[in-house]
């Protein structure tokens, strides 16, 4: 007997298997969807979504089962020895927790009291490279990890890796980073008889390679560097020209002049640019004299005035010579022609030559004479970008005048960035002294970007400054998410000695009517975060002398 078919058995499909070599087809009709791609060997309709599975299902065995066993891959050299001593245990796992740990923050978008430990590993870092430490090697994955994350932990990562790590990376992609820190890929640079494998490496070797070889050799043998870098120089691409130009800053000497005066005729206006820069940083290199001839008919004093008062007559061209020289022609948008070129001439000018022009007038009394027609703006910022420049204590002191002085800028100093790039060329100590004096007169509010400029651990005097100056924001009712800028870098800067002194400071203050609502937990709670934080920091530095 017979059966016959139900209205069931007609939505039964009949299984379909994809002709040998169809993945690529499946793929794409799943991602397309099946109304748009029919799958191949099978029907459009409803019943094609199914047959599509059932398809890839087969595809995927027959991909599978037709594998073929491939050689075995070559075995890893060891790991080269780490000669250093060991990381004591209880830095160990300090280290380990600096690693792993993610303190959440609390509620209401509020950091609450724990201190970040991952704004703390740089200065651990540091301080285990200082006391010459190996790390544990399970800890090498998460410290390539962590440096792979944030580009400003690679050198002291690195470092604190040592050949392991480098070893390791090799055999990571997601590590390649740390092989191009180092010329060929992580291996020592090649001694001085190897001249050889330094040209072969300096014409073969990646772009990222051939920079870490020329920094590495300039640093060793400044003429050898300059050589290599000349033996190529025509050939190489116009922005690969400017980065290996850029590596003569370190080391800057007057046996360069000859190399980057030759660069100045260079077809890229950046490369230009740059070498002109470079030139202007040697005080007597051709090309300062030059500039310095042109900026001294510019300016000159003006003695019919009454006291006497400096003078400005801009440029009113720029003329090719001075476009040669790195002057750039075209001014940006809402800046005056004129000013932008004097600004130029004046930047690049030694600043010794203003002493001469000025009648022998000290950095000091010529910064303090008027300027005429609104120009002492110009000016003086160009000054400022001369003495960072040529990194001169002398006029940079001059220019950023008594951090006293009513006007908070000082008599020179045209803006922040200005005041903490002529800080730079200070002695550490001179420009902590110099930031303290500026937050006891004027506050925190603008000190932000000065403190950035200091050395840690700070010294003492700019310590208690600070901590004072928040411990008068707090009493005044200030809103304190305005200072927690501030209190960040007090937790990674402030010495760690200074905990015991800020205790009076954890309880809850009493808030004024004025006062911002919530300040005064807020504040309590802060400065319990900064003193748990110094003691952590204490704790750190003391497990790594236990070594």
């Amino acid at each position: 007997m017979t059966r016959t078919p139900t209205p069931t058995d007609a939505r039964v499909p009949t299984p379909v298997t994809a002709p040998p070599g169809a993945w690529e087809e499946l793929v794409t009709a799943a991602l397309l969807g099946t109304d748009r791609r029919t799958p191949p060997g099978c029907a459009p309709g409803a019943h094609a979504p199914t047959a599509l599975l059932d398809a890839a299902a087969a595809e995927t065995v027959r991909r599978r089962a037709g594998l073929r066993p491939a050689p075995a891959g070559r075995r890893p050299e060891p790991a080269p020895e780490d000669r250093r001593p060991p990381l004591p245990a209880a830095a160990a796992r300090r280290l380990t927790t600096l690693l792993t740990d993610r303190p959440g923050a609390a509620g209401g978008g509020r950091r609450g009291t724990a201190p970040d430990l991952m704004e703390l590993l740089p200065q651990w870092l540091a301080a285990a490279n200082a006391h010459g430490f190996a790390p544990p090697p399970e800890a090498l994955p998460a410290l390539l990890d962590a440096a792979r994350g944030r580009t400003d932990l690679r050198p002291a990562a690195l470092a604190f890796a040592g050949p392991r790590g480098l070893w390791l990376a090799r055999l990571n992609p997601d590590w390649r980073f740390a092989l191009r820190a180092t010329p060929g890929g992580g291996t020592a640079l090649p001694g001085p008889e190897a001249a050889e494998q330094v040209r072969r490496l300096w014409e073969e070797g990646l772009f990222a390679e051939r920079v870490a070889l020329l920094a590495a050799l300039r640093s060793r043998d400044p003429a050898g560097a300059r050589a290599l870098l000349a033996s190529t120089w025509p050939t190489e691409r116009a922005e690969d020209r400017l980065m290996f130009l850029d590596s003569l800053r370190s080391g800057l000497e007057p046996a360069d002049e000859p190399f980057l005066e030759a660069a100045l005729s260079d077809r890229s206006r950046n490369v230009r640019a740059t070498a002109a820069e470079l030139l202007s940083a040697l005080p007597d290199s051709a090309l300062a004299a030059r500039m310095a001839a042109r900026a001294v008919t510019c300016v000159f004093l003006d003695r019919t005035l009454e006291p006497p008062a400096i003078a400005v007559e801009a440029p009113h061209e720029c003329d090719p010579g001075m476009e040669r020289d790195g002057v750039v022609a075209r001014p940006p948008s809402g800046r005056g022609a004129r000013s932008w070129w004097l600004g130029q001439l004046v930047e690049a000018a030694p600043l010794a030559a203003w002493t001469s022009r000025f009648g022998g007038r000290s950095a000091e009394e010529i910064v303090a004479l008027p300027v005429t027609d609104d120009w002492q703006g110009d000016l003086h910022a160009a000054w400022c970008r001369a003495a960072v420049r040529q990194r001169d204590g002398t006029w940079a002191r001059a220019l950023l005048g008594a951090p006293t002085a009513p006007e908070a800028g000082g008599p020179g100093a045209v803006s922040l960035a200005e005041r903490a790039k002529l800080l730079g060329t200070l002695g550490p100590d001179e420009r902590a002294a110099w930031v303290a004096g500026f937050i006891a007169t004027h506050g925190l509010s603008e000190a932000f970007q000065l403190l950035g400029m200091c050395t840690v651990p700070w010294a003492p005097p700019l310590g208690r400054a600070v901590v004072d100056a928040l411990d008068i924001a707090r009493d005044a009712g200030s809103y304190p998410w305005s200072f927690s800028g501030v209190m960040g870098l007090a937790e990674r800067c402030l010495d760690p000695s200074e905990a015991g002194r800020l205790d009076g400071l954890l309880a809850i203050p009493d808030e004024s009517e004025d006062a911002a609502p919530g300040a005064g937990g807020y504040w309590a709670e802060a400065f319990q975060r900064l003193v748990t934080t110094l003691r952590l920091r204490a704790a750190m530095a003391e497990e790594l002398r236990a070594g």
